[in-house]
């Protein structure tokens, strides 16, 4: 093979990566270098140019993806297969390890790896067998914490315990402990936390990976924890050749464990360590660049680099002020609508946001303007569980013969109605051509089930119809609020929450408050039934979402990695991005200012960054500053592209309540009114009521509505 022309195309920098004889190297890679293709290239080098052993040379990165990308791309570039290397994930070459020295290492040969959800439900069972209050010690923060002891190769015998509550952790760390020892389980932090052990107490075993492994190469090394960089550096010896190659900067993961700082520590703790910085970006245009690095240059505990572009300087960032959410969701739908006409493909565009719950109002959107879109690494917003969970009970209250429902919920959340009650309410329904509801009256009627059950069936129809007449002639959005929490599924997802934080909780907020939209009285549609519509039919859109030439939605953390023509990012406020819980903290501040830089340097081609003067938050106009991040983006980069920006400058300034003194103006009597859902109407008396403003029009089809004003567009006035 010609090595120059195998290397030919790679950039100064990159080339010294590959070929570099130094023995330790660490790659600082800024966003869209192409680090990855500098791994795969010395990878390449070490065994064509080098004649290095496949069976020596170990390359470790973090997910299943990353893993098959770099064993694919080896393979396309050398011609075959070198099936000798080791690549793999942390867990899973930890993994690999101990079913080879399972003995050494004090397992079971039949040793059980548990998912998260697995050991919720241990914790709970050994804090129930301790008797602990588990609203005082809630499942989430055990669990974190006996994570966070694991990544710091923390045994229960090493803690120290000062008070009674520090007491109770090291209880119930070290009961889960001799549990999982018993039971020949282990936790993902386990894993690794075993390898440690295994290599410091039996170091002949260490010594054989030593002997094995000549080359060790690392990616997104800043996502590493305590415990990743122990086993980094117990691995690589003296005669260890060691790349390590990250991006400090686009280390957004310290809520799980990441440390930055481990990037400095490489520096202290690897002998004559190389630095090569990748700065050239092959990825976006020079304006996103140089808008990224200002931004970034804020964060003061960082290794310092500057990314630079031969791309042209392309559009301008585009800044968006809407007046509330969903006028900046009808902005970013029309954006891509009219690009579709003009030829563009859907799946150009991605739509990032800071929280999960944000997708709602676009999904929502994007429905109504017929566009296709896919959520990327999640759920749609109305298929997610407690999503669907907290539709069934408003279905069966609307309607007792709604069998999908009533199956659903019966036991939702858990009152010992079990599957052969259920299978006796469908047998009873078949028989006599019934409805579950009616089925279960029977059943009752006839006592054809045990006492426990018969109370547990009769206590959830006497839920339901309870529920029902307890919400009659009161709000929708009071009504569903009142649904959710009388059922028992608000403290439910609470509790089942504790594993991943709010965000369960977080939708449904977000369910409650997306029936603000309805909150009118109708004489020929229930508010309810409408409500209930619509969520179906966002449910029938499921077809279009898979269509892949579709719109991709996601959060900020899951587009890390991946790069998309035109990026829009939305609800750039304080309190959202950032994010409220991090406000306060410097530290917390610079992840997410990091988060911020990953986000913007997604897009290759164009940026639109959008936020909202107010948003709707269980009907109360809430005020938003924009994100501090805009206000880092150099002014010449940035065009703000609506005509009521100044307006939106002149309501942040003064803090004034918009809704009322701005919009209340426009609302005269007469004015054509348009609706997303009943089309044109026109207007024929409005009414203030404490914060809101309530509008009387009359539509052409579906007659006269009280409508929320926040829900429509003034066509004339």
């Amino acid at each position: 093979m010609n090595f120059k022309k195998f290397i030919q195309n790679l950039n100064k920098p990159q080339k010294e990566a590959v070929t570099t004889s130094s023995k330790n190297i660490l790659i600082l890679a800024g966003a869209g270098s192409g680090k990855t293709r500098v791994l795969i290239y010395r990878i390449a080098w070490l065994l064509l140019k080098k004649k290095i052993s496949p069976k020596s040379i170990i390359a470790v990165t973090f997910t299943n993806k990353a893993v098959n990308e770099i064993k694919n791309r080896i393979k396309k570039l050398l011609g075959y297969d070198k099936k000798e290397m080791w690549i793999g994930t942390f867990h899973g070459l930890s993994y690999r390890i101990l079913k080879t020295y399972y003995k050494e290492a004090n397992l079971n040969k039949y040793f059980q790896i548990i998912s998260q959800e697995e050991q919720l439900k241990l914790i709970k069972k050994i804090m129930c067998d301790l008797n602990i209050n588990e609203k005082k010690y809630s499942y989430r923060h055990v669990i974190n914490y006996i994570n966070k002891q694991k990544n710091l190769g923390i045994r229960p015998k090493d803690i120290l315990f000062n008070n009674s509550s520090e007491h109770v952790w090291y209880k119930i760390y070290n009961s889960y402990q001799k549990f999982c020892n018993i039971s020949g389980l282990i936790d993902f932090s386990e894993l690794i936390l075993r390898i440690y052990e295994l290599w410091k107490n039996k170091p002949y075993i260490l010594k054989n990976y030593h002997k094995k492994f000549k080359y060790l190469l690392i990616d997104e090394f800043q996502d590493t924890n305590s415990i990743q960089y122990s086993w980094i550096k117990m691995i690589s010896n003296k005669n260890t050749n060691t790349m390590i190659v990250g991006d400090d900067d686009q280390s957004i993961y310290g809520w799980r464990g990441a440390r930055p700082d481990n990037i400095n520590n490489i520096v202290k703790d690897f002998s004559k360590l190389k630095i090569i910085r990748l700065e050239q970006n092959y990825r976006s245009t020079n304006y996103i660049i140089q808008a990224a690095n200002n931004l970034i240059s804020n964060n003061k505990s960082r290794f310092k680099k500057k990314l630079w572009t031969n791309s042209n300087n392309g559009e301008l960032i585009s800044v968006y002020c809407a007046s509330n959410e969903i006028e900046e969701a009808k902005f970013v739908a029309n954006s891509i609508k009219n690009s579709k006409k003009s030829g563009k493909n859907l799946n150009n565009f991605a739509i990032l946001y800071r929280k999960n719950l944000q997708s709602r109002i676009i999904e929502e959107i994007l429905f109504k303007k017929k566009l296709s879109y896919n959520i990327y690494g999640g759920i749609s917003f109305f298929d997610r569980k407690e999503i669907k969970d907290s539709s069934a009970y408003l279905r069966l209250i609307v309607n007792r013969n709604d069998n999908y429902a009533f199956e659903r919920i019966i036991n939702t959340p858990s009152r010992g109605i079990g599957k052969n009650t259920l299978n006796l309410i469908k047998k009873i329904s078949n028989k006599y051509n019934l409805t579950f509801w009616d089925s279960s009256k029977i059943i009752l009627s006839k006592k054809l089930i045990l006492k426990k059950t018969f109370s547990s069936l009769y206590n959830f129809i006497k839920l339901i119809n309870h529920l029902d007449k307890k919400t009659l002639n009161i709000p929708l959005h009071i009504k569903v609020k009142k649904i959710i929490k009388g059922s028992g599924l608000w403290d439910f997802y609470y509790k089942k929450n504790e594993i991943i934080g709010n965000e369960k909780i977080d939708n449904i907020k977000e369910f409650i408050n997306s029936t603000y939209e309805y909150n009118y009285i109708s004489d020929k549609i229930d508010p309810i039934q409408l409500f209930l519509s619509n969520s179906i039919l966002n449910d029938i859109n499921r077809d279009k979402k898979n269509s892949q030439d579709s719109i991709k939605l996601m959060t900020l953390h899951s587009a890390k990695g991946l790069e998309f023509k035109e990026v829009f990012i939305i609800g750039m406020e304080e309190g959202i991005f950032p994010s409220e819980t991090f406000i306060n903290k410097n530290e917390n501040i610079e992840e997410e200012r990091r988060l911020a830089y990953v986000g913007i340097t997604r897009a290759m081609k164009k940026l639109t960054i959008t936020y909202s003067i107010y948003r709707n938050v269980y009907g109360k106009k809430n005020f938003q500053k924009p994100s501090r991040f805009i206000n880092e983006l150099p002014k010449k980069y940035l065009k703000n592209i609506n005509i009521s920006y100044k307006k939106c400058v002149y309501l942040k300034n003064k803090k004034i309540n918009i809704y009322n003194n701005e919009k209340n103006n426009k609302f005269k009597i007469g004015s054509k009114i348009n609706h997303s859902i009943f089309g044109n109407g026109f207007l024929i008396q409005k009414e203030n009521r404490g914060n809101n403003i309530y509008l009387k029009i009359s539509f052409k089809e579906y007659g006269i509505k009280w409508i929320l004003s926040t829900y429509v567009n003034i066509l004339n006035f």
